[in-house]
């Protein structure tokens, strides 16, 4: 829906932070636009125009077409005025990217690293990979305004700081924004990597839906909520852990939470690739598993669909919880098509009532590798975009 038919339903832009926000869209507009939608003076609106353009964060964008006279000025959002660094961490990867503030990825870097080894020697490489891509595109720490982080485990994200992670103990109330910021003199917001790929999806390629579940399945299994078009974390940031609960099919299946049977024990990649290692096949990770899908094999193939039904198990009860219009599947895993898919639309569908599946869609992601750093630039995007930070920052 356009700016301006969400504006007939809310209160009027009173600051330059919140008339900016109808901006935020990339469409020029003139200032006699802006006046008809705010109610406010010209005047008014052209002292704030100019306070925008003097920050950089809109630029003119050409005239408008006139019947008669001289054409009006046009107005738009400049998303080059500054960057963000997105940074997705997840077990035994990490994927960086600078982008605009629109979210458009002008590098990235991905790697294989060990989350394990611990904040000071995942973070440093961080900092170091950071400051190559940003040298690499002619850019410098002044440009850079905030650092979106996603972390494999649960965060506390009023702090971002993990809190009791299981694959990661060594993070534990690690301060990892402080640590960040200390290097790059910028905003940083964290969050779980879940989270942030929910967030990725649902900007890039689902904007329009308002009910939404995206779950990872990778080294781990998660969900993130996004409700009423919005992502919701709960109170402390804990909503979606859905690979700590507990399955039938793994009553006595250790996990690494330190419980048994939980999802992730019985149906991560990890869990699918240990259970083929005693059958005799050569699977080590995630990866290992869809490169067996993929090549055919029949043992691994059944092993990811009976996966699929155990998650969608699990997600049958988040149906009939938060009825969602769609479900998202990505992560490592979802790369092995429809044999997972598969099996979790059989139980899905199964187990769920009529009302909630109508009209439910399960799909794998759109944006695929890039969920989750596209979450992370949104994510501290909409921090320093908002309209408080927009009018502390003309002030």
């Amino acid at each position: 829906m356009p700016t301006e038919e969400l504006l007939k339903f809310a209160p009027r832009p009173t600051g330059a932070g919140e008339m900016f926000q109808m901006l935020r869209d990339g469409q020029p507009r003139t200032r006699a636009d802006l006046a008809a939608v705010t109610g406010q003076a010209r005047s008014t609106i052209a002292a704030r125009i100019d306070l925008l353009m003097s920050a950089g964060l809109i630029a003119p964008a050409g005239e408008a077409s006139s019947t008669g006279g001289r054409p009006p000025a046009t107005f738009a959002f400049n998303p080059s005025a500054k960057i963000v660094l997105a940074v997705d961490l997840g077990a035994t990867h990490a994927h960086l990217a600078v982008t605009d503030l629109s979210s458009h990825v002008l590098v990235e870097r991905e790697e294989a690293i060990a989350i394990a080894d611990g904040p000071e020697a995942v973070l440093g490489w961080v900092i170091r990979c950071a400051d190559e891509l940003i040298a690499a595109i002619g850019r410098t720490h002044a440009d850079l305004v905030s650092v979106g982080v996603g972390l494999p485990g649960p965060v506390e994200h009023s702090t971002g700081r993990p809190i009791n992670p299981p694959i990661m103990p060594s993070w534990d109330d690690a301060d990892v924004p402080t640590i960040l910021s200390r290097h790059f003199d910028a905003a940083v917001l964290v969050d779980n990597d879940v989270n942030i790929m929910a967030l990725g999806e649902h900007r890039t390629a689902w904007p329009q839906v308002d009910d939404l579940l995206f779950v990872k399945v990778a080294t781990g299994i998660g969900a993130g909520v996004i409700s009423d078009g919005q992502l919701r974390r709960g109170a402390r940031g804990a909503a979606g852990d859905i690979g700590h609960v507990a399955t039938a099919t793994g009553s006595q299946v250790q996990c690494r939470c330190g419980n048994t049977g939980c999802l992730e024990a019985v149906a991560s990649g990890q869990a699918i690739a240990a259970a083929l290692r005693e059958v005799g096949l050569e699977a080590q990770t995630s990866a290992d598993v869809v490169d067996l899908v993929r090549a055919g094999d029949l043992v691994a193939s059944h092993a990811v669909r009976q996966a699929g039904r155990d998650i969608g198990s699990v997600l049958a009860s988040c149906v009939s919880l938060l009825n969602p219009s769609m479900i998202v599947i990505g992560g490592v895993v979802a790369d092995a098509g429809e044999h997972l898919l598969a099996g979790i639309r059989e139980i899905v569908y199964q187990r769920s009532l009529p009302l909630a599946t109508q009209d439910l869609r399960i799909v794998t992601s759109q944006t695929r590798r890039r969920a989750g750093v596209l979450g992370a630039s949104a994510m501290a995007v909409d921090h320093v975009l908002s309209p408080a930070a927009i009018d502390a920052l003309i002030v």
